[in-house]
């Protein structure tokens, strides 16, 4: 799954920048894409995994991989435990701090699945396994974790859990049908969109306390600003039509970190 990297890749390399002061070196480079997708694979597979009898009853995830028999249980245990021992051995590799981290990280990752069986905090658990990617970047480069990284590490887990909010709209009658404790199926579409605004804008708050602290510059505002301005696009898009969803989540939130991670280089390079 490494389309779904994209979401944690650039703000690791934001944090692993911000801690070098600049370049970090082809090493930690080559290691924080194999944690990355090693992490995402994991969780992905977890969540494959363990919703096999609801994905065959979603008509929008019946023919995954993982339900249609393309892949049997045991060649998916198998491909989580690979992805589990690459994220540790790769950890191990970076440092001793890295290492220790690797575990309860795992842990998170995958309870995402558990937590929308008996909880609507599902989608801030889902925040959380992203939001956990600067952490990592700082660890990666300092060995310690920085209170600037906690900071944008938040932001990270309210936008992904906004965004995760907007995208579970797609399921709320079969979330319902099905006793899943997602905040749409709960609460309706209008309190979704409301909850999913205050998280973006809780978001955007910390992206600037991580400014702030991390004593940036102007392209690191400016990438608080323009991630701002693509939210309220994000918004506008899914509050005129549910069906572009899939537009909003990939295309809208892929490019957002993106930018963001061009234009805190950009603030290294005139600092």
């Amino acid at each position: 799954m490494f389309q779904h990297s994209v979401f944690s890749l650039p703000f690791i390399f934001i944090a692993m920048i911000v801690s070098a002061d600049g370049w970090f070196g082809w090493q930690l480079l080559l290691l924080g894409v194999l944690a990355a997708v090693s992490a995402r694979n994991f969780a992905m597979l977890v969540n494959r995994y363990l919703d096999r009898d609801i994905d065959a009853l979603n008509p929008r995830t019946r023919n995954r991989p993982s339900v249609d028999g393309r892949f049997s249980q045991t060649q998916l245990r198998l491909l989580i435990l690979i992805n589990a021992l690459v994220f540790i051995a790769t950890a191990y590799i970076i440092n001793d701090l890295a290492f220790w981290l690797s575990f309860p990280i795992l842990l998170v990752l995958g309870g995402y699945s558990w937590f929308k069986r008996f909880s609507e905090l599902a989608h801030l658990v889902l925040g959380l396994s992203l939001g956990l990617a600067p952490i990592a970047g700082a660890v990666a480069v300092e060995g310690e974790i920085p209170m600037w990284s906690m900071m944008l590490a938040v932001g990270v887990m309210f936008w992904v859990a906004g965004f995760d909010l907007l995208y579970s709209l797609q399921d709320m009658a079969f979330d319902k049908a099905q006793g899943l404790f997602s905040i749409p199926s709960r609460y309706g579409s209008d309190c979704t969109i409301f909850l999913a605004r205050i998280f973006h804008a809780i978001a955007v708050l910390f992206w600037a306390f991580f400014t702030a602290m991390a004593s940036l510059g102007f392209f690191a505002w400016l990438a608080v600003f323009v991630g701002a301005a693509m939210l309220v696009y994000e918004h506008r898009i899914v509050s005129r039509d549910f069906t572009k969803i899939d537009r909003a989540f990939f295309t809208v939130n892929g490019y957002l970190g993106f930018v963001y991670l061009l234009l805190i280089i950009a603030d290294r390079m005139a600092g």
